[in-house]
């Protein structure tokens, strides 16, 4: 602990990013309660609550837009949805990318190549014009299947990182005495290999979560995506749509 709060201490920098992502999470995460004692019972995407184009006071934090709603509220509500979106698809690529990565590195030879060549071809397509026709083509999407079809495009990444680890920690000595020790690959792999890549996993995720969310947006932006409920990106596209943006 003492170790945790001198390196706190030493890199304010991280400090003061950590303290305003845990305000984001916190956010986000008593949202519905935080609407709720704003608004009663009334949801934040109904129109004509408030007067229209309100600037920000007391009551409307950042005013309200030009269907009558709470720009603060819905601002919360699309937060929660964007990293719930965020946290899906950085989980699934992550869990992907574990097990494309351990399979890879543990077992290596023909399947090494096999599953490495793969990775690279997912590395090479150009992901974002793809996810553009994909979004375009699908109908009723919602946050699970725009969470899964960032996941297919993300998980490489994950991969990559996760086998080159695997093909290091996989020599250590450790490992060979747990071999010698007649343990099985499973149980390697679960109790010396995996509990040292934690500090990889953990970044692999943030990361991916990060790029699902930036891919989100933008997609939201142009109209592509969930909506039926409000984003991050969806609120852009609202802004700009309404020349919130022109000069």
């Amino acid at each position: 602990m003492r170790a945790l709060v001198r390196f706190l201490a030493d890199n304010k920098r991280f400090l003061i990013g950590l303290i305003l992502f845990l305000i984001i999470c916190l956010l986000a995460l008593f949202q519905p309660l935080l609407v709720r004692w704003r608004l009663g019972e009334i949801s934040p995407m109904t129109t004509g609550t408030y007067p229209l184009y309100v600037d920000p006071n007391t009551e409307n934090l950042l005013g309200t837009d030009r269907m009558g709603r709470d720009v603060f509220s819905v601002l919360l509500v699309g937060l929660r949805y964007s990293l719930m979106i965020g946290l899906l698809a950085g989980s699934i690529a992550t869990f992907l990318g574990i097990l494309v990565g351990f399979i890879a590195g543990f077992q290596g030879g023909r399947i090494d190549s096999a599953l490495r060549t793969f990775t690279d071809m997912f590395l090479v397509i150009p992901t974002f014009p793809i996810l553009v026709t994909l979004s375009a083509y699908l109908r009723g999407m919602n946050v699970v299947t725009m969470a899964i079809l960032l996941a297919i495009f993300s998980w490489p990444f994950s991969a990559r990182a996760i086998r080159s680890q695997v093909l290091s920690l996989r020599e250590r000595g450790y490992v060979d005495l747990a071999r010698v020790s007649g343990l099985g690959s499973m149980e390697i792999i679960f109790q010396e290999i995996l509990p040292n890549l934690l500090p990889y996993l953990g970044v692999g995720l943030a990361v991916s979560t990060v790029g699902a969310i930036l891919a989100e947006v933008g997609l939201e932006v142009i109209g592509l995506g969930p909506g039926n409920v409000a984003t991050l990106g969806l609120m852009i596209n609202w802004a700009i749509g309404w020349g919130a943006m022109s000069l």
